[in-house]
């Protein structure tokens, strides 16, 4: 029975990075599952790995904000582009979730963090600069995602072996 519980647990693992591409917490549902192999089966690994894999899981979050901070600076942006960058990566996920079923949550998050970084760096700024700003925040949110994901990959295939008996 063990290994139907495996087999089942691991599926997870490997579906909830499907979350990632809806701008949802994949990482975060793999986690989760992990601690709850954990409890129900205490000899499989030990606390301190389910915590070691939730302060990556954090670090993975923080780089996704970081790296569209970081690309946002980079190509021109002021504080107040990056904050409309975050802002409109946030609503553009939400907005866009119904779409394309559900993928429109990516690019959704993409463009909102155009648009979000264009918008409000318009006022005082040329629209080349404005724009040049916003392909920042689009290239930094595409970056953030992509490791947020890798990272992601790298929680589930790391914790298969601890989960099959």
């Amino acid at each position: 029975m063990v290994y139907l519980w495996a087999v089942l647990l691991i599926l997870g693992l490997a579906f909830s990075q499907v979350l990632q591409l809806f701008s949802m917490p994949a990482n975060w549902v793999a986690l989760a599952l992990i601690a709850l192999w954990k409890y129900i089966y205490p000899e499989s690994m030990t606390w301190n790995y389910v915590i070691i894999l939730a302060v990556v899981a954090g670090i993975a979050e923080v780089l996704e904000f970081f790296l569209q901070a970081r690309y946002a600076g980079k190509y021109g942006a002021s504080t107040r582009g990056n904050i409309g960058g975050i802002i409109g990566a946030i609503a553009g996920a939400i907005f866009g979730a119904p779409f394309f079923l559900g993928l429109g949550a990516l690019f959704g998050a993409l463009g909102g963090a155009y648009f979000g970084c264009l918008i409000a760096e318009m006022p005082g700024r040329s629209r080349d600069e404005a724009m040049l700003a916003a392909k920042g925040a689009f290239v930094g949110k595409a970056l953030g995602f992509t490791v947020k994901t890798a990272i992601g990959a790298c929680i589930v295939v790391m914790s298969i072996p601890r989960v099959w008996p």
